[in-house]
């Protein structure tokens, strides 16, 4: 549901980060009539649909592909690049009817042809991030120019979901082959509304138009998608009018964007959930009930509402109400910071241990949860101190080469609403994003309730798996924080996507 918040907590810090910005308030530039200015809070780096999972990818790159299914803003399922689907041979083989008259944009024809490579290409790209999201599939055989068919190794109940997002994005075997995959990365092509044709790393990403595209006519003629990882700054440049959407938005500043006449704030229940992870194979963390005490001193309800203002809700597990897979009768542990004290000493953990909190440091709101973390560990007679890392260091070295401290940041779209999409990348054995944590239990429970299609039979699983983590002490869950954007209301038609995933095909400035 779309709500307008008109006040937000006034912290020391979101009056000091106002003040300082202050003198730009006022000073709105001219906007053009045909251009949309989004500010994105991070470079992913590369626009090829297999090497990424991030939400800031799909934040420009959805105007860019398409994928054989698509999902809206209200989340439904609807045909895109396919024009209907039927499962067949007891669900084992899906057949897809694709769309006539498709092109990518430049020029090369759509057809099952390109379809069948985009996935033969994803699934022996055993580097990529995406490809563990569909293993299901065993193999893609083109039945004639505008059919084809993908038979599945087992049944994954999610699947059609995953086919609308990331690595499912259709991309023109024909271009790849003959620029190669390094050109692909910075020069993408797809068959969405909008043609990239500008990419400047860590500065702007460029797209035009697709006159060509197969659906509606997009309105805008140009779209800029800046890339700015201070949250404080995209709220700057929002204010002085040169961006006209931001998606990080500081809790602290959310009555001061209000305050305008002409921008509002946009906030949603989304997918995206945080948690601090420990490493579970190196110092104290390695002790289960030590892990269960970090927990217990920290209470997080009071970080909800003192620092996001109430704009999230606690979690149990690493996933929203919202997602497939959520057990309501699993309870958060209570802030106890006796019995962690009590838990500690048990551990034969001395007072002033230290440990190191590692996190991305681009988002100034997260930098003030982990400081309130480190502040209440500290009455637990624990030493942290907090280390920022920048977004692409962390998410590529740092955690998936297990070299974080004792605990680290774990931020999570949770894009598909299904908990099998963030349980079984974080959890499962050798996965990219789980460093640390190998369980043969968990395992065979993952690859279990991914061959079901019975969601009836698959839910007690998934609930299953959620409570092993818990009972584990894997991470900290933090909290399953709102979807919110600043908007500048000369934008029309922005249908404010929960899980950030921006189509701004319908979208007009005025």
């Amino acid at each position: 549901m779309r709500k307008i918040f008109p006040t937000a907590r006034k912290s020391v810090l979101g009056l000091a980060i106002a003040a300082s910005l202050g003198l730009s308030f006022n000073n709105a530039l001219a906007a053009d009539s045909d251009t949309l200015t989004v500010a994105v809070a991070q470079d992913p780096g590369t626009w090829d649909p297999i090497d990424t999972f991030l939400v800031n990818w799909s934040v420009v790159a959805n105007d860019i592909f398409d994928g054989l299914i698509a999902r809206g803003p209200d989340l439904k399922l609807k045909p895109a690049l396919a024009t209907s689907w039927q499962f067949m041979n007891n669900n084992k083989t899906i057949r897809f009817h694709l769309r006539h008259g498709v092109t990518f944009q430049n020029g090369e024809a759509f057809n099952a042809q390109a379809v069948k490579f985009t996935f033969d290409r994803l699934l022996a790209d055993k580097a990529s991030p995406q490809r563990s999201n569909y293993t299901a599939i065993k193999s893609v055989k083109v039945i004639d120019d505008y059919t084809v068919d993908f038979h599945l190794a087992q049944p994954d109940p999610v699947l059609l979901t995953k086919l609308a997002g990331y690595g499912a994005m259709i991309v023109p075997p024909k271009y790849i082959k003959e620029k190669g995959d390094a050109y692909f990365n910075t020069h993408p092509i797809g068959t969405g509304p909008f043609k990239m044709v500008s990419y400047k790393p860590n500065v702007s990403a460029t797209l035009v138009r697709n006159d060509h595209f197969w659906g509606d006519k997009p309105k805008l003629e140009k779209i800029v998608n800046r890339f700015i990882k201070e949250p404080a700054t995209q709220v700057a440049e929002l204010q002085s009018g040169r961006v006209d959407i931001i998606t990080s938005m500081p809790i602290s500043m959310i009555k001061k964007v209000n305050s305008q006449p002409d921008l509002e704030v946009i906030s949603h229940t989304g997918p995206t959930t945080y948690a601090l992870r420990f490493n579970t194979k190196r110092g104290i963390t390695k002790n289960l009930n030590v892990r269960k005490a970090l927990i217990m001193a920290v209470d997080r309800n009071a970080i909800i509402h003192s620092i996001l203002a109430g704009q999230a809700e606690p979690i149990t597990s690493f996933q929203s109400k919202l997602s497939f897979g959520y057990d309501p009768s699993l309870k958060p542990l209570p802030y106890d910071l006796k019995k962690a004290k009590a838990l500690l000493k048990a551990a034969g953990v001395k007072n002033g241990t230290k440990v190191e909190i590692d996190f991305r440091g681009n988002n100034g709101t997260f930098r003030e949860v982990v400081q309130a973390v480190a502040g209440y560990l500290s009455m637990a007679g624990i030493q942290a101190t907090i280390k920022p890392y920048d977004s692409n260091v962390f998410l590529n070295d740092i955690v998936p080469n297990g070299k974080t401290g004792a605990m680290f940041q774990q931020s999570w779209g949770g894009w598909t609403f299904d908990y099998d999409n963030t349980a079984y990348l974080l959890y499962h054995s050798n996965e990219t994003y789980n460093p640390y944590n190998k369980s043969a239990k968990l395992d065979k429970l993952l690859e279990e309730q991914r061959q079901m299609v019975d969601p009836k039979k698959r839910l007690p699983i998934l609930q299953s798996i959620a409570k092993y983590v818990y009972q584990n002490h894997w991470e900290m869950p933090l909290y399953n924080l709102n979807t919110i954007y600043g908007v500048n209301k000369r934008v029309q038609n922005f249908a404010a996507p929960a899980d950030m995933r921006l189509r701004l095909t319908h979208v007009s400035v005025k």
